[in-house]
């Protein structure tokens, strides 16, 4: 009667801690629920450890009273659904540990296999035990007797129950954290079933497996169940606050097209939103024409299609797009992001209503066309423009601020529409017709706000007319700090273009000249190495918005025409190459730097063209090579990033290294 009892009062045990367990995920999941399938793994061992365990308390109960006969086929009866019992409990512990190892991304094929041959093994000997007394027997006074196959099948189940618990011990030691204190309590488990079945070789009449099964699922209760279950809370809790900022969550299966939504919000309940439904793909496309506003009917169905969905997730995490729903009569925009979920097998559509977020945007943009704040005025002022022109990119509307009227009775506007429209009306009338081409080549949006995406200021040297007199001017344009305007700051230089011209025409003096090549008359290597050191100060003292670049250019075949042609010949090539490089540059400095070397100082002008430039002169060589006559000068061109650059060699070493391939370029053609 003992026996009975302390089989009864663990199985009330093992109730009592995993009921919850049994109600909350059931013995099966469906394929959109995989989620699950861990805790209904564990549920399939707690039906099997619970069918032990009241097998054995009900074979105690009749064994008490085996002498009656009557009693003698339920009794036996009873004996085969033990050992049955066993082999399941086994089986079922052992999917859990696959289903947990898989859970991390590991596959144990080699246990599974292993077990189901012990569990088939097990099923046949007890079959056959019925004629051939292999696994156990009752003596003619129905006593139970132990046969050998008994203890070969006890054998076997504690040595798979040992490689179990030194594998889970060896995973857990290659992990961290709390999952490597689960590991543990998984090969602490198998350990006492091992541990379980020796004893119950020892003593066949104490219910030895059954202790360790309560044993084994209290430890799996307190430290794996209920520490997941915890976490669990935890992860739906942050769902539920990120699914507040939401209309809607769709989680879809790919392969099926079957999905769960969750919708919060009452502005889209209107739009038909369920729980669950079967065909994600076809019902939505189904419900476009019902829910989605007239006119993006088309461009919402581009979308929904399975295939083109995958495409546009392949090289990214997530995209976005927007269209706009009918939300009680009235449309609204909304921002559609798929997401693709870990695994691979769901996508997750979230969908948020951003109608109020544009709304507001659009005013603060109209708000933006008639106001600037200070610290953007600041920006500009701070270099001490004399009209400023503060142009929105969207719409190229702008306004006109006058710091200083310097230019006499020109026409100017306080605030227009389309800066580049009106600017091109007046450049014909206001600018000097020598540089009126340069003026609009220079304004061409287009291209304008192409280059300001890779540069934080471009300036444009030209000659205003104003009192019927050209003025020297100059035009810079910076983005604003927020990057949704384009800040024109135009400014007189006409002194300082004067008293440098002045300055030039004083500096030929005897050291003007020590700075001059002999041969060709351009600047020499000091010169060049005088202006590397003033442009290194400058970067050095953080004047990153002045923009220059370097042309390295080397003359190929000197040598050739030095020793065929001599060496008077050999010179004359050289100053043709100084002079091509001073007819296609001629707004910055070319240097001579060696004996067939030439570096050109890129400013002004010249570097705002500078792609425009070199191509000019790489077109001339290519011609001089293919008429035979005229210089072949290999060049390499780079310019100054701010974001990269802390000295002027790294500027020199990229241009020269683009000669180089130049260079090999021309002698294979």
């Amino acid at each position: 009667m003992l026996y009975a009892e302390c089989t009864a009062a663990l199985l009330i045990i093992v109730l009592i801690l995993n009921g919850q367990s049994l109600k909350k995920y059931g013995l099966f999941c469906k394929k959109l629920e995989e989620q699950k399938r861990i805790p209904v793994r564990y549920n399939h061992f707690l039906l099997a450890t619970c069918g032990y365990i009241a097998v054995d308390m009900t074979w105690g109960l009749l064994y008490e009273h085996h002498e009656v006969a009557a009693l003698f086929p339920a009794i036996y009866s009873l004996t085969v659904f033990y050992f049955l019992l066993m082999l399941l409990t086994m089986l079922a512990w052992t999917r859990y540990v696959v289903a947990y190892l898989d859970k991390r991304g590991r596959r144990t094929y080699a246990m599974l296999h292993t077990v189901w041959t012990l569990v088939i093994i097990g099923i046949l000997c007890l079959m056959l035990n019925r004629f051939y007394h292999f696994m156990f027997s009752y003596n003619d006074a129905h006593e139970y007797v132990g046969e050998i196959g008994r203890n070969i099948s006890f054998f076997l189940q504690i040595a798979f129950y040992a490689v179990l618990t030194l594998y889970m011990h060896y995973v857990s030691c290659k992990i961290s954290g709390r999952e490597k204190q689960r590991y543990k309590i998984v090969a602490a488990t198998s350990l006492v079933l091992g541990i379980a079945l020796t004893l119950q070789i020892l003593y066949a009449f104490l219910p030895s497996y059954a202790i360790g099964l309560a044993v084994g699922t209290s430890l799996v209760h307190s430290y794996i169940e209920f520490s997941e279950q915890k976490e669990k809370a935890i992860r739906e809790d942050i769902a539920a606050a990120m699914a507040a900022d939401y209309e809607a969550i769709f989680y879809i299966e790919i392969e099926t097209g079957e999905y769960i939504s969750f919708a919060k919000s009452e502005n889209y309940l209107p739009l038909g939103v369920t729980e669950s439904r079967k065909d994600f793909f076809r019902e939505v496309l189904d419900s476009i024409e019902e829910y989605v506003y007239p006119e993006d009917w088309e461009y919402a169905k581009s979308f929904y299609d399975k295939e083109k969905m995958l495409q546009s997730l392949a090289d990214r995490h997530s995209f976005s797009y927007k269209y706009r729903v009918m939300v009680k009569g009235q449309p609204r925009f909304f921002l559609f992001t798929f997401m693709r979920e870990k695994s691979g097998q769901y996508i997750i559509l979230y969908e948020k209503d951003i109608q109020g977020e544009l709304d507001a945007e659009k005013v603060r943009q109209e708000a933006q066309k008639k106001t600037i704040t200070f610290s953007q005025i600041a920006e500009a002022l701070a270099t001490n423009y004399d009209v400023i022109y503060y142009v929105d990119i969207a719409d190229f509307s702008y306004v006109c601020y006058e710091t200083n009227i310097i230019y006499g009775q020109l026409e100017m506007n306080a605030q227009g529409d389309d800066f580049f429209e009106e600017s091109y009306q007046n450049i014909p009338n206001v600018v000097d017709r020598r540089d009126v081409e340069m003026v609009e080549e220079f304004l061409q949006k287009d291209a304008l706000i192409t280059k300001m995406d890779s540069y934080k200021v471009c300036s444009l040297d030209y000659r205003l007319v104003a009192y019927g007199k050209p003025q020297y001017t100059r035009m810079t344009v910076r983005k604003s700090s927020d990057g949704t305007h384009l800040i024109f700051g135009v400014e007189n230089v006409n002194d300082e273009v004067r008293k440098e011209k002045q300055h030039l025409r004083e500096l030929k003096t005897e050291k003007e000249l020590a700075r001059r090549d002999e041969l060709t008359g351009v600047k020499n290597k000091t010169a060049y190495k005088e202006l590397e050191a003033s442009a290194q100060g400058n970067i050095d003292n953080g004047m990153d918005y002045l923009t220059f670049g370097l042309v390295v250019c080397d003359a190929n075949n000197l040598k050739q025409i030095n020793d065929t042609l001599g060496h008077a010949a050999g010179d004359e090539y050289i100053r043709a190459a100084a002079r091509l490089l001073c007819d296609i540059y001629v707004h910055s400095p070319v240097f001579r730097i060696g004996g067939d070397e030439f570096v050109v100082f890129l400013r002004g002008n010249d570097y705002t063209m500078r792609h425009e430039l070199m191509d000019k002169l790489r077109a001339q060589v290519l011609e001089n090579k293919r008429v035979g006559a005229g210089v072949i000068l290999a060049s390499g061109m780079s310019e100054y990033k701010p974001e990269n650059d802390s000295f002027v060699s790294d500027i020199f070493e990229r241009a020269d290294r683009d000669m180089y391939d130049n260079k090999q370029k021309l002698k294979a053609q």
